[in-house]
């Protein structure tokens, strides 16, 4: 029974894993982020590095994660990787905004495309006290 219950397990996490990293792949292909970086920073020849570093990003990560693999760094150095995840998040968020004309509708709508700037600071000032929070004072 328990050689079952382990086969079933193993399955089950294999097809969630196949359904979350199909997912981001579509997500990536949808909002055509790696060609719209290249093209952005003139790099199309670099297109290539750009995906390989995506796929090992995302299979270290993986790694990780399953294994509990820590880095031991000291507080300081901590900001080097919440960096690099926040520019990637900062290109995924400019990514699917783009794609989707989010502001101008949103501004649009809510008759506010004169104040267009002040929204757009207020999300990114909004975003960056939350990072802040979150980092500071909730995680201690």
């Amino acid at each position: 029974m328990m050689y079952v219950q382990g086969v079933l397990q193993i399955i089950l996490g294999i097809a969630g894993g196949l359904a979350v990293g199909g997912g981001v792949i579509a997500l990536f292909i949808v909002l055509d982020m790696i060609p719209r970086l290249a093209q952005l920073t003139r790099t199309y020849k670099k297109s290539r590095a750009y995906e390989k570093s995506m796929i090992l990003g995302s299979v270290v990560g993986t790694v990780a994660d399953f294994w509990n693999i820590c880095l031991p760094l000291p507080g300081v150095l901590t900001w080097i990787p919440g960096l690099f995840c926040g520019v990637f998040i900062g290109l995924l968020a400019a990514a699917l905004t783009e794609v989707l004309n989010l502001l101008p509708i949103l501004a649009k709508r809510l008759h506010m495309t004169v104040y267009m700037f002040g929204l757009l600071m207020a999300m990114v000032l909004g975003k960056v006290t939350g990072s802040f929070f979150d980092w500071f004072v909730y995680n201690r």
